[in-house]
């Protein structure tokens, strides 16, 4: 197999391997790592069928990750998709009120943040190990609510890693935040910011550029890289549960070989449903690509009109994982439908930095065709949760609620009848709050865990070890900082 090499969105600093990338997290000029061609499947999709769980995840990421050997890879899946998740299927569908719910919350954050994070981890330090660094990994990230938690059990106590998580301290949930400050490791540091994602990411995103700040963190022995999903070590375990999913549906006879079906996917920082592209442009009988949005509706705007515009009122929604008006992956697409001109991808870049909004070409917009774009408002996401429950007694999240009425909405809109795969992103139990009042009644006087019990009588679903766990568990992490005070909480707590 020839060697797949990444080069950024952005153009400059040359060709790395799929471990370099990983270590990177994010290029030197502030692109994004992509692969100079996105390699085809390594057989068909009959043959996909048959596999595991980890047998397709090997087969996919072996076309992306071409200097990791066979074993090397093995070896970081076993490691990954284990007990910690709580169904061997990894990721099931479930068929449910005329759609498939690919339900990629099993893992031990009970988000689909795990099927990535799992991995990354054992890629990171074997992708170190692999070119001789010395230093000290450290992951340093924003978070709207999932990933945080998901990088912190991932990276706990793993050896060479620190690992700093940076969330709005008024923006996630209850159970969201009780997850992260509670968080044991050694090498884990939890801060709240006053602030929203954007604000935290773009932080990050400074960080990572700032070559005056690399400069003190080599001279102490440690060095940046990235668990946010603009990582391509986050990426391409994505992929994999697309292709999956299509395998579940051939192997069971829910469709025919090569019929193609559609996935709506809950969107917010674009990475998730790039990925979905990706298993497409692999090969994949995948038809359209379903972004689905809360209020903040900065993506179905970006399809409906070609223009990119974050100048608009931030809202805070019963989704938080998606409140979010800077999709970073979006650069990724943007790129490709360039033509993989870097240099138009660099000035939209800029124009968005600086004006808040770049828009496409004709040319360009025509690139979008695979994607269709739509969003829920609260009321409608409510209502969705609602209806699903009582017609089938399937209890979907705030995020899947969102995928799921979108979903809905396009195939009542473009009569397109091929099958449905539904992203579904996150357990009900991480939101219990507005899931049981979408639900029905008046729930101002309990607490979460006590809601968790509720919920857990009403759907037949145990409570997840994920929140018993951290009913009692001790808050551990306390700090909060102003976003212009993020970096020298950085180099406090790495002694720089």
């Amino acid at each position: 197999m020839s060697e797949l090499l990444y080069g950024s969105t952005r153009g400059t600093g040359g060709k790395v391997t799929a471990s370099q990338a990983i270590l990177k997290g994010l290029a030197d000029d502030g692109g994004l790592f992509v692969p100079e061609e996105i390699p085809a499947l390594p057989m068909s999709m009959r043959e996909l069928a048959s596999l595991s769980y980890q047998e397709t995840a090997l087969a996919v990421m072996r076309q992306f990750l071409t200097d990791f050997t066979e074993e090397e890879l093995r070896a970081c899946i076993d490691g990954a998709y284990d007990d910690k998740f709580d169904t061997a299927e990894i990721a099931p569908l479930r068929e449910a009120d005329g759609a498939y719910y690919l339900e990629l919350f099993h893992g031990p954050t009970i988000a689909f943040k795990d099927m990535a994070l799992s991995i990354l981890p054992h890629l990171m330090v074997t992708a170190a190990n692999k070119n001789q660094i010395k230093n000290e990994i450290v992951i340093l990230t924003a978070t709207s609510g999932d990933t945080g938690k998901a990088a912190l059990a991932g990276f706990a106590d793993v050896p060479g890693t620190k690992i700093i998580v940076f969330y709005p301290k008024d923006g996630v949930s209850p159970i969201q935040k009780k997850q992260m400050v509670t968080q044991r490791g050694a090498n884990t540091f939890v801060v709240g910011i006053h602030g929203n994602f954007d604000d935290a990411q773009s932080s990050v995103k400074a960080m990572f550029g700032d070559g005056r700040l690399k400069a003190e963190l080599d001279a102490h022995g440690c060095q940046f890289s990235s668990a946010n999903s603009i990582n391509i070590g986050r990426l391409v375990p994505q992929v994999v549960y697309y292709v999956y999913a299509y395998g579940r549906l051939l192997g069971r006879g829910a469709i025919a070989d090569g019929e193609e079906i559609n996935v709506t996917v809950p969107t917010g920082n674009f990475g998730n449903i790039l990925a979905a592209y990706y298993a497409k442009l692999m090969g994949v009988p995948i038809g359209k690509l379903v972004c689905a949005s809360n209020e903040n509706r900065v993506l179905f705007d970006f399809f409906r009109t070609g223009a990119y515009d974050r100048n608009r009122e931030f809202i805070l929604t019963s989704s938080p994982s998606m409140d979010i008006l800077i999709s970073s992956n979006l650069e990724r697409l943007v790129y490709r439908i360039a033509g993989n001109d870097a240099d138009r991808d660099a000035a939209f870049m800029r124009s968005l930095s600086e004006t808040g909004r770049y828009e496409l070409t004709a040319a360009m917009r025509e690139g979008l065709a695979d994607f269709a774009g739509g969003f829920a408002s609260e009321r409608e996401t409510a209502a969705e949760i609602r209806a699903v429950y009582e017609r089938t007694g399937y209890v979907l999240d705030t995020h899947t609620a969102v995928a799921s009425f979108v979903g809905r909405k396009y195939r009542e809109t473009t009569k397109d009848d091929r099958k449905m795969v539904i992203a579904s992103t996150a357990s009900p139990y991480k939101f219990t709050r507005s899931v049981m009042e979408a639900i029905g009644g008046q729930y101002d006087g309990m607490e979460d865990f006590a809601l968790a019990d509720k919920l857990a009588e009403l759907s037949g679903v145990p409570v997840p070890a994920a929140v018993e766990e951290i009913r009692t568990a001790e808050v551990l992490h306390r700090t909060v900082c102003e976003i212009s005070e993020m970096e020298t909480v950085v180099k406090s707590f790495l002694g720089v």
